[in-house]
């Protein structure tokens, strides 16, 4: 099992020291660095920006959402990184919710399954530069034939000759069908809050995927990211307590409150109780109280906290479970240090 440095998007300001974390993890032994986008900085300049530091880790997003730009300019985006990194870019996607597409990139939300079907169609078509790109729609029809079309559309096929036809696609999935589809359509999955003991749950919508006619991989070959805190520390309440509030805001107050995904995902694991108490005291302004109702036991459900020996039990937990990368946040050098050991074995 691999590991990856997860960056995320950013806040307010720009972190100061992401170029030094990008820097360290490659030279702990990462595989691979991964940028996010939410609704303020974008994924993919501050993958080249602070990749551009690096000779042999892989680059990703994760994930670029697919409302906030056609699939062209996202295929386009994604073979510009790919020359620039000399074959290292993976292209992570994901449809984000109904909140962040139609709230901020005015777009419809309406059959994410669908558009993601035909979105990874055209970015496809676009690496493969076989013929000119065509998209007989309903979501991105290529040339664009709307009531108010000009008729002067042509079908096109891209200037720049894309370095791999096969690069990477991931998809960032929650829910059974659109895992079944990452399985069937992509090279991996991007699986947030993801737990080893429901592996048996997330291998039957993955071999729903894989036995599609047409499957682009099958299990030999796929890839499985999950995002996770590895904290190594004799103090693990500290830790806990610290991410109390994170979870509260993703289970309670992430998206709208009738089609939160964070929450569904979580409530696929018991807590159904649980994330209907923190959603209540978190939509209510009791953000505190929201927190201190997160139970340990849910936190540690998607995280490894502990000392060496805990850690690297459990990472050998969610390997046989079949993660085939831990995408790790990391606030510092030092951080990096102590991870050094686990992450070379």
């Amino acid at each position: 099992m691999r590991f990856g440095l997860q960056l995320g998007y950013w806040g307010a300001q720009p972190p100061s020291n992401a170029g030094e974390l990008v820097t360290a993890a490659e030279a702990a032994g990462f595989d691979a660095v991964f940028t996010a986008e939410s609704w303020g900085s974008d994924a993919f300049t501050p993958l080249a920006w602070w990749g551009s530091r690096t000779s042999r880790v892989r680059l990703g997003t994760s994930v670029v959402q697919l409302s906030a730009r056609t699939p062209a300019a996202t295929a386009m985006a994604a073979l510009t990184m790919d020359h620039l990194s000399g074959g290292r870019h993976i292209l992570g996607l994901g449809v984000s919710g109904p909140q962040v597409v139609e709230g901020w990139y005015g777009q419809p939300f309406a059959k994410p399954l669908q558009r993601t079907r035909e979105y990874v169609g055209i970015v496809r078509q676009v690496l493969a530069r076989e013929g000119k790109v065509v998209s007989a729609g309903p979501h991105f029809p290529m040339p664009y034939t709307g009531p108010d079309a000009t008729g002067l559309g042509k079908p096109l096929k891209p200037i720049t000759h894309p370095l791999r036809a096969d690069l990477p696609i991931w998809l960032g999935a929650e829910g059974p069908k659109n895992v079944a589809l990452t399985a069937e359509i992509a090279d991996g999955w991007l699986a947030i809050y993801y737990t080893p003991r429901l592996a048996g749950m997330y291998n039957e919508w993955l071999d729903e995927g894989f036995a599609r006619a047409g499957a682009r991989r099958s299990r030999a070959d796929f890839e499985i990211a999950a995002t996770a805190q590895v904290i190594l520390t004799d103090d693990p309440k500290a830790e806990l307590d610290r991410l109390r509030p994170v979870m509260a805001l993703y289970i309670g107050g992430m998206g709208a409150e009738e089609l939160n995904f964070h929450a569904q995902v979580y409530r696929r694991m018991g807590y159904g109780e649980v994330v209907d108490e923190i959603t209540r005291l978190f939509r209510s302004g009791r953000k505190d109280e929201a927190a201190a109702a997160v139970p340990d036991e849910l936190i540690l459900d998607t995280t490894i906290i502990g000392d060496e020996a805990h850690v690297r039990e459990q990472l050998k937990v969610w390997e046989q479970a079949g993660v085939t990368m831990l995408l790790v946040g990391v606030r510092d050098v030092a951080q990096f240090e102590a991870l050094a050991p686990l992450v070379r074995g």
